[in-house]
């Protein structure tokens, strides 16, 4: 007989905001503060280094040493809308598919050892899955949504309870994470609101108990809460309590948006809507693509700061650099306590989902675009250097 646990999570707020990103200091300040670590007066650490001036590197194996998706003909080894992954305990690896609507366990080696959930309403199944986490002891948290839910499973497939949310979510969350204590921390905008690109966005960081950023991000994972509004060139790392631990900083390079960038954007833009040959549709999108290559749209002074940010499964600080118009960005990487650890290129196709302390773990799809799971070595830099 199935036991049958249902929860709902009540639920704590946090606060991040989005716009105009605020100008770095200049070359003199940055002599007099480089790689500074130091303590406010309410004893929270606030470390700053200057990553630009360092060509410490991270590096990423040639070939995958992992790879799971390329056995056509067989549905235990095809995936269709990867949307989330973890690497287990044992070297094994969890996925879950949006079209499949399970959670699939490979092991170290690639082959498909067992399965859990299926397509349905009730506990254990799924609408739609979105995200999934692995918790201390391999237990699996599997986001579902419309509306967002979570089912439990243990790393050897039973399934353990059904998390509901309250009050009910009707997307699923921008990011975030399950730390160790079951503590769901996650991202929402306020879509009633006008925005332009000058006037910053006001997005809630909201944590639901385990009972119960313009590119704002948020990532938790262990006991790791951290938070990068976009706008300063910084990361808040919060505890599994919600108390501010500690601040990383960055001396950042020029982000200022310039005319040479504005057009870069149009042209790519003009660019995508010809790839995606609209035939009948283009003349209704056309208003909207007069006023998105209009003089007269508002273009922000200044670029984030950083798209997202990642807190790796050993407590590394992962920082995606926010690109500009037909650039290819990739890592600043601290250690947990915040010191600089080194510059990582981004991995052509590789789409990140975990990253450990020596490996990446992320799909990517070949030229017939077939999806694939894939696990690279991750040889750190030298922190001596």
């Amino acid at each position: 007989m199935t036991l049958r646990s249902e929860t709902r999570l009540p639920r704590v707020f946090l606060f991040a905001a989005i716009g105009v990103v605020t100008p770095g200091l200049r070359p003199g300040e940055v002599e007099a503060q480089r790689a500074a670590s130091v303590v406010d007066s309410a004893g929270v650490s606030i470390i700053t280094s200057d990553p630009f001036s360092s060509d410490r590197r991270c590096t990423v194996g040639d070939e995958p040493f992992f790879s799971v998706g390329d056995a056509l003909g067989d549905d235990r080894y095809e995936f269709y809308t990867l949307r989330g992954m973890a690497r287990l305990s044992d070297g094994s690896v969890a996925v879950i598919d949006r079209r499949d609507q399970r959670v699939r366990i490979f092991s170290e080696t690639g082959e498909f050892l067992r399965s859990m959930g299926g397509r349905g309403d009730g506990p254990g199944e799924f609408r739609n899955p979105w995200f999934l986490w692995a918790l201390p002891g391999d237990t699996l948290w599997v986001g579902d949504y419309r509306p967002q839910r979570f089912n439990v499973f243990s790393g050897d497939g039973e399934f353990i309870r059904l998390v509901t949310l309250d009050p009910l979510y009707p997307n699923p969350s921008h990011g975030g994470g399950v730390l160790s204590n079951g503590t769901w921390v996650n991202l929402r905008q306020d879509y009633e609101k006008e925005t332009d690109f000058r006037t910053p966005q006001t997005l809630l960081v909201e944590a639901h108990g385990p009972a119960g950023v313009a590119s704002p991000d948020v990532d938790a994972d262990g006991t790791t809460i951290a938070v990068t509004s976009g706008r300063d060139p910084e990361v808040r790392i919060l505890d599994e309590q919600f108390r501010l631990a500690r601040i990383i900083r960055w001396f950042d390079e020029d982000r200022d948006v310039t005319r040479a960038d504005v057009r870069a954007w149009r042209d790519e833009y003009v660019k995508q809507q010809r790839d995606r040959n609209l035939g009948d549709l283009a003349e209704t999108f056309r208003p909207q693509t007069a006023a998105l290559l209009s003089d007269e749209r508002p273009v922000a002074d200044s670029f984030p700061t950083a798209s997202s940010v990642t807190v790796g499964r050993d407590g590394r600080i992962w920082v995606r650099r926010y690109p500009r118009p037909r650039e290819a960005t990739g890592w600043l990487v601290f250690e947990p306590e915040g010191d600089f650890l080194c510059h990582l290129d981004p991995v052509q196709g590789l789409q990140v989902y975990e990253f450990g302390s020596d490996y990446i773990l992320g799909s990517r799809r070949d030229a017939l675009d077939i999806e694939s799971v894939v696990m690279y070595e991750l040889v750190p830099a030298d922190p001596s250097r």
